[in-house]
């Protein structure tokens, strides 16, 4: 009778096992320093490679006890226990979790049907492609634990095909492939019926969206997560819904990942659509170390499609704030403000916001914005990046238009003006971040204006000389009239830049003055089909009396305004007079043109007649009134 029908268990002493036949040992097997006193006929009768080597081994084996050490041996000790098990004719019970690791020790000692019929390597891919193959959690759980076997079961091709079978079921009706479909999240039907083979199981209805599988594959090694995306890639499922389940997996590893996500978009209770790209926090919290998570965000990254959306912007800027943290090397970083700038007309001023974690004295990031903004104004990024489905942008950012360097324009001055109240930034780097933009950018200098004055208020201790050097960025034709008021009376600039306001104030009050009264004598040419229109003679008198009074605020403002520069004028004689070594007073580029009286007699509407009211439009373009007073005190008017 052979041993391995006189089996009837196997027990360990210590770090040696043994099998109880009857029988002393004739064969001594080592295998991570782990001894399996063995025989010979049940194990060379099944294992074709310990065959071999007993074979060329003959002279030896004749002289004393046969011993082999079995090198890097796929899943251990563990594992050959299994497969001796198997050949002394012990029932061995495939799961999920050991089907992978079991293959490869078959396959290791080439245990085939040529050293006995029905051997193991048979029997495994049996369960496999009966059972493991057919099921999404059998799946999912073979995959998480071939990780220690990983090389081998890569060279068995067992891999691919577990990755297949996942991407086949992801494509596909997940109420074709049994229920539950989920391991780690909710049990759902994925039918739609609370019932299963008639029994009532309790479960509540949930309807199919398209990211059930998130959280189981977020349990996958990182190697694993990256080839199975790769392969889904391959079997042509969306880029939203890959990229969904990256954001997923990288929220329940980086650190504050996910608490920053959830800050902008919101916390839910459930998973919301993919398109959107906002998810619940992760269960699980990071277990990773430090160098194993910039190993993950370097893979999130090379993942990532060369896509464009608002969420998917918000996640890159995540990323780069925990690439800074983990201090990932230069060229990730810099991967990340590229691919940033891109796209940086969908981003936010609160993710622009990104604290500095090196030893920098200022409180945010300035120079990696500025980086950013270079590269969107070297790019065409509206080109060179396709949206993801739905589309992301509005309908009027095409390509050709300048609403997104517009858009970002205005998204840099409301960023100055946020991190101006930083005592440590220099003038120097608001200059830069200012000037990283062309001029076109801005059809209005108004928010540039605001960012300055709350960098001079904060700075008090800045010298004129830098204060100058700043407004020298702005185009003082570009301020609103609103703005040049509040600039004329903001004792925090410099004279000169005072005075220069002074002046394009009056030039805007002067143009739309003009503006109204062309309009006017513009008005008086039209058909008299048009009065008819109006009710008549009546109606147009009325607007044209109402017409007259608003010239006449807008004649009083620039009288305000003349008498005003003149006394800056004299203030500034009577300034240099005294101090003739430095004097304050510096010659301008630009000639000043006062407006006369005679101006403000021809601007005279002539007649009383008029088809076209224009009194609303007119009241609310003008100024609003001031006071008649040398120091009037200055309005907010960005408050």
């Amino acid at each position: 009778m052979s041993p391995a029908a006189k089996v009837s268990e196997f027990h360990r002493e210590g770090n040696n096992w043994f099998c109880k036949t009857g029988l002393s040992s004739d064969i001594t097997v080592i295998v991570d320093d782990v001894k399996f006193h063995l025989h010979k006929f049940p194990l060379v009768s099944k294992c074709g490679k310990l065959a071999r080597m007993c074979e060329e081994s003959k002279s030896t084996y004749k002289k004393a006890l046969w011993t082999t050490v079995l090198e890097e041996f796929p899943g251990g000790s563990e594992t050959f226990l299994t497969a001796a098990r198997f050949c002394y004719g012990a029932r061995v019970d495939f799961t999920s979790k050991n089907i992978v690791s079991i293959h490869c020790a078959a396959e290791y000692l080439d245990m085939t049907n040529e050293y006995g019929e029905d051997n193991l390597i048979t029997q495994v891919e049996t369960f496999l492609h009966k059972h493991v193959l057919r099921s999404w959690k059998d799946c999912i759980l073979a995959l998480q634990s071939s990780s220690p076997v990983l090389k081998s079961a890569e060279k068995l091709q067992t891999i691919p095909k577990l990755m297949n079978a996942v991407s086949t079921m992801v494509c596909t009706d997940p109420s074709l492939f049994g229920w539950p479909m989920m391991m780690y999240g909710t049990l759902q039907s994925p039918g739609g019926s609370i019932l299963w083979n008639g029994i009532n199981t309790g479960a509540r209805m949930r309807s199919s969206c398209s990211d059930w599988w998130y959280e189981d594959i977020s349990y996958l090694s990182v190697d694993l997560f990256r080839r199975l995306i790769k392969t889904m890639e391959t079997k042509g499922i969306r880029a939203e819904s890959l990229v969904g389940a990256m954001v997923y997996y990288a929220r329940k590893y980086l650190p504050g990942l996910g608490r920053w996500q959830s800050r902008t978009s919101g916390t839910s209770k459930s998973r919301t659509s993919v398109v959107s790209f906002s998810f619940a926090t992760a269960s699980s919290s990071s277990s990773m170390s430090p160098v194993d998570q910039i190993a993950l965000l370097e893979t999130i990254l090379s993942l990532l499609p060369e896509k464009r959306g608002r969420s998917f912007c918000k996640f890159l800027l995540c990323l780069l704030r925990v690439a800074f943290i983990l201090g990932v090397d230069g060229n990730c970083v810099k991967k990340l403000e590229r691919r940033i700038g891109m796209q940086l007309e969908l981003a936010t001023l609160e993710n622009l916001l990104i604290l500095n974690y090196s030893d920098s004295e200022t409180l945010y990031n300035v120079d990696c914005v500025e980086r950013m903004i270079r590269h969107f104004v070297s790019s065409s990024s509206s080109s060179e990046l396709s949206d993801f489905s739905p589309p992301s942008l509005d309908a009027e950012m095409s390509p050709s238009s300048l609403a997104p360097l517009r858009k970002v324009a205005k998204l840099v001055d409301s960023y100055m003006a946020e991190v101006a109240s930083d005592v440590n930034l220099k003038p120097d780097k608001m200059r830069s971040l200012a000037a990283a933009l062309p001029e076109c950018s801005r059809p209005l200098y108004d928010g540039l204006y605001r960012a300055f004055d709350i960098y001079f208020k904060e700075h008090p201790w800045l010298s004129d000389k830098d204060k100058e050097q700043l407004f020298n960025m702005m185009d003082y034709q570009r301020l609103s009239i609103d703005a040049c008021a509040h600039a004329s009376h903001n004792d925090r600039l410099p004279l000169r830049v005072v005075l220069q306001v002074l002046f394009f104030e009056q030039m805007h009050l002067r143009t739309a003055l003009a503006g109204t009264n062309t309009e006017t004598a513009h008005a008086l040419t039209i058909p008299g089909r048009e009065i008819v229109q109006r009710d008549g003679w009546v109606t147009v008198v009325r607007q044209n009396q109402v017409l007259k009074v608003d010239m006449q605020k807008m004649r009083s403002r620039v009288g305000e305004l003349e008498e005003e520069f003149q006394t800056i004028k004299q203030e500034m004689k009577k300034r240099v007079s005294k101090s003739v070594s430095s004097p304050r007073l510096v010659k301008m580029g630009c000639k000043f043109l006062l407006p006369r009286a005679s101006d403000a007699k021809n601007d005279t509407v002539q007649g009383s007649v008029s088809s076209t009211p224009r009194s609303a439009a007119a009241e609310h373009a003008l100024p609003r009134s001031s006071r008649h007073s040398k120091h009037r005190k200055s309005f907010s008017f960005f408050g």
